[in-house]
């Protein structure tokens, strides 16, 4: 139900219409996922993608332990310090099906990096709308908590640790200049991130790089 909301939460911010739910593709089976990803580093939360001849096979993986906590502590009644960090974990992996599988649906590709960039943004997004909602003034301090605290897992190898880095500095300074625009109208915003949801990898760069 938790991640079914979030994906609801995601798919009504950014106007999306997406016939498959993020339920249906859920693994706590942390056995399954390890030789699903072949070897790949153990971590708590994984979209897991197999392409071959035009298919893909999709599986969201997520510690069972995890999801329980935030069953028991529900970000969406009351996100604090408890809770913020699983909340962050499960909604990346929510935020990674739903952007790979809205792109598969329309047949674009998408690349890790793109991914990674996006649901940055959409933490952004939502843990701001979530804060507002629940009155909570520790949304001015959000793009700290969410861009300059956390540190990367150790075990990362160049290529991901680089990736990482990326999505991180991009996301951070596009999510910078909508947070310094206090003059701009919620809706302004929102179809602001609703354009930018749309474009591809390149052309997120080049405008999170030339907006000034």
């Amino acid at each position: 139900m938790l991640l079914g909301n979030l994906q609801t939460l995601i798919s009504d911010f950014y106007a999306l219409d997406l016939p498959y739910r993020v339920d249906d593709f859920l693994t706590t089976d942390a056995h399954l996922a390890r030789a699903l990803d072949g070897g790949g580093r153990q971590v708590d939360e994984k979209l897991l993608i197999a392409e071959a001849d035009g298919e893909a096979e999709v599986c969201l993986y997520l510690e069972q332990r995890l999801l329980e906590r935030l069953e028991s502590n529900d970000p969406l009644q009351r996100l604090d310090a408890d809770n913020l960090e699983d909340f962050w974990t499960a909604f990346e992996g929510v935020s990674h099906f739903t952007y790979y599988a809205w792109n598969a649906q329309r047949e674009k590709t998408v690349t890790l990096l793109e991914m990674e960039l996006q649901a940055e943004v959409d933490k952004f997004v939502a843990t701001t709308l979530l804060l507002l909602r629940q009155g909570n003034s520790d949304a001015r301090r959000l793009h700290h908590w969410l861009f300059e605290l956390p540190q990367l897992d150790k075990r990362l190898d160049g290529g991901e640790l680089d990736r990482y880095r990326d999505a991180n500095r991009y996301a951070a300074k596009y999510c910078r200049r909508l947070a310094a625009a206090p003059d701009r109208s919620p809706e302004h915003v929102q179809a602001e991130l609703r354009r930018f949801y749309r474009l591809s990898q390149a052309s997120k760069i080049e405008h999170i790089d030339n907006e000034k």
